[in-house]
């Protein structure tokens, strides 16, 4: 038999785990008198093990959630019987297929094993729910700036699961290209952290970067160019100070998605804007579109999330299956397989 979500509880506490890509994660996420409390939020990073290889290898990946996964729902507390949850929530795309396997084996398995609701979760959605751990909830209609090492993508989200697609990246995401040059200047993996603490040092109009389709008439992004021409700089100027090109190729990132968000807000008029995803954590980023919307647009509430939850994490999938759960979208965990490409659906 397979477990549904026919109740609404007053308090509810849902177990959630999020294998993506090269971070394991599992949380504890419960939701009583309209807050959320995050009661555990483990995490096993894979960097060390990547960085050997400058990015993410499938295989290492999911050979690593599969040793790190049961330790980590050991740590979690729960009883054999599962008793303590109400309903289990997992990452089922899109991501590196592989590594998803190894989350979505375990969800259903505990899911058949307790008879508990098993929920499905887009990954961008669980980022998109990470503002929800913020200390007030954002107030629909949203613009969402979802940025992420896969992922550049504007999203109008017009209440819960309603979503609608603005513009995303021909090419290269952000994330990506932070990547990309940061291995072009030798720095290592992953590159996000590591040219911002490099452009900490430099000056940001000392070069002057493209910024591709940042005055397109559309809402699509562009930074396969912008790498580029970090390419042929360095190759140009080899003796240019690695701080300053990190400052300055970072400035263009900023200034075409502080843009593009401004031109969709511009156009949709929201009530908040939500910025999310692993390059929300980038403090230019942050600065720059609050300090630009606060400035342009007073009454529009900005969100973004906890440092600790702009990563890969569980604790944003837990959130996004409570909203999932009120409308008694569950799915059987007989039938459930991940899928690396999984749409952004409607609740």
């Amino acid at each position: 038999m397979v477990a549904t979500a026919t109740f609404f509880l007053s308090f509810m506490r849902i177990l959630a785990i999020e294998t993506s890509c090269d971070d394991t994660s599992l949380a504890l996420v419960s939701h009583g008198d309209g807050t959320f409390v995050v009661e555990k939020n483990l995490v096993s990073s894979q960097v060390d093990t990547h960085t050997l290889y400058g990015g993410v290898v499938p295989e290492v990946a999911a050979r690593m959630h599969a040793e790190q996964i049961a330790p980590l729902l050991y740590a979690l507390e729960i009883p054999q019987d599962g008793s303590t949850v109400d309903a289990i929530a997992v990452t089922a795309g899109p991501g590196l297929v592989p590594s998803l396997r190894v989350g979505v084996a375990c969800a259903t398995t505990l899911a058949t094993a307790w008879q508990k609701p098993l929920i499905a979760i887009n990954h961008l959605e669980g980022h998109l729910y990470s503002c929800w751990l913020a200390n007030s909830p954002p107030l629909f209609p949203c613009i969402a700036l979802l940025v992420s090492g896969g992922h550049t993508e504007l999203i109008f989200m017009k209440d819960h699961g309603v979503y609608e697609y603005l513009g995303r990246t021909r090419d290269d995401a952000a994330g990506e290209a932070f990547d990309k040059v940061a291995k072009l200047l030798g720095l290592g993996y992953p590159g996000g952290p590591l040219i911002s603490k490099k452009a900490l040092e430099g000056q940001k109009d000392v070069i002057t970067f493209p910024r591709p389709m940042k005055d397109s008439a559309d809402f699509d992004f562009s930074f396969s160019g912008l790498k580029t021409a970090v390419a042929y700089h360095l190759k140009d100027h080899p003796d240019d100070r690695p701080e300053d090109i990190c400052a300055s190729f970072q400035d263009a990132v900023v200034d075409i998605l502080v843009s593009k968000t401004l031109k969709a807000v511009e156009k949709y008029q929201p009530t908040s804007v939500l910025l999310a995803g692993g390059v929300s954590a980038n403090t230019s980023l942050r600065e720059t579109l609050k300090n630009t919307l606060t400035e342009r647009f007073p009454k529009i509430h900005y969100h973004h999330p906890p440092l600790a939850y702009t990563t890969d994490n569980a604790a944003m999938v837990g959130v996004a299956a409570f909203f999932h759960l009120q409308k008694n979208k569950v799915t059987n965990p007989l039938t459930l397989v991940a899928d690396p490409n999984l749409p952004l659906s409607p609740l």
